[in-house]
């Protein structure tokens, strides 16, 4: 076994289906995981690459849901990248090499909660907003630039814009006076953007603007 290997989880996929328009929907299996701390909106890194290669390749994908021993993945496919490319041969049965649950961008105690970002980051999204008191969850405001085909079912408040439509959304948007906590991801520009609006125009300190930019043209998997 090589070293690196040593530092994954052996899984098997134990589902591969279509999900919402462009996204796939992935359940992974490996007894390792059930003692596995996960805080929603953590991410696991997969190795993509072939079987055998001296070194991994890997991508990042934000877990959706956690149960026992197996964790779900949703993961848009667009372009032709390794990361699509695995994700969209995947079969029930197959095994795959991935890191345990990790990452800071998860909820913080705040006032009230923003989420902003597109399709990437709803996968993000999804369960931080689950993970929410109730209470919480309904005065959070959530928006989300996506196509109708590629909206994943969010809980909160939501508004959905179209493309190029993100940052003009939140500059509209009616937020309380007192500040909350923020939280930005997706392509890169769009998330800066966002957050010198919150910064510049609205006030907010620039520690409750929590960012994660997953991606910018011509580049993906940003860690």
């Amino acid at each position: 076994m090589k070293l690196w290997e040593m530092l994954f989880v052996r899984a098997t996929v134990a589902e591969a289906e279509p999900a919402t328009g462009r996204f796939r929907r992935l359940r992974l299996r490996a007894g390792a995981l059930r003692d596995a701390e996960w805080k929603p909106g953590q991410q696991v890194r997969v190795d993509v690459g072939a079987k055998g290669a001296l070194a991994p390749l890997l991508r990042t994908y934000s877990v959706w849901s956690r149960e026992a021993d197996t964790i779900e993945l949703q993961a848009l496919l667009h372009g032709d990248g390794p990361g699509a490319r695995w994700m969209g041969a995947a079969r029930p049965g197959d095994e795959v090499l991935l890191s345990k649950p990790k990452g800071d961008f998860v909820t913080r105690s705040a006032p009230h909660h923003l989420f902003v970002g597109e399709e990437t980051a709803s996968v993000a999204f999804g369960p931080m907003l689950r993970a929410l008191p109730a209470a919480e969850r309904a005065a959070s405001r959530v928006v989300i630039e996506a196509e109708p085909a590629d909206r994943l079912a969010l809980d909160g408040n939501v508004t959905w814009v179209s493309r190029d439509g993100l940052v003009d959304a939140v500059r509209r948007l009616a937020l309380p006076e007192e500040s909350g906590q923020a939280y930005v991801a997706g392509e890169a520009r769009a998330v800066q953007a966002v957050k010198q609006h919150l910064v510049r125009d609205r006030g907010w300190p620039r520690r409750s603007v929590l960012t994660k930019p997953f991606w910018t043209p011509g580049r993906r998997g940003m860690e």
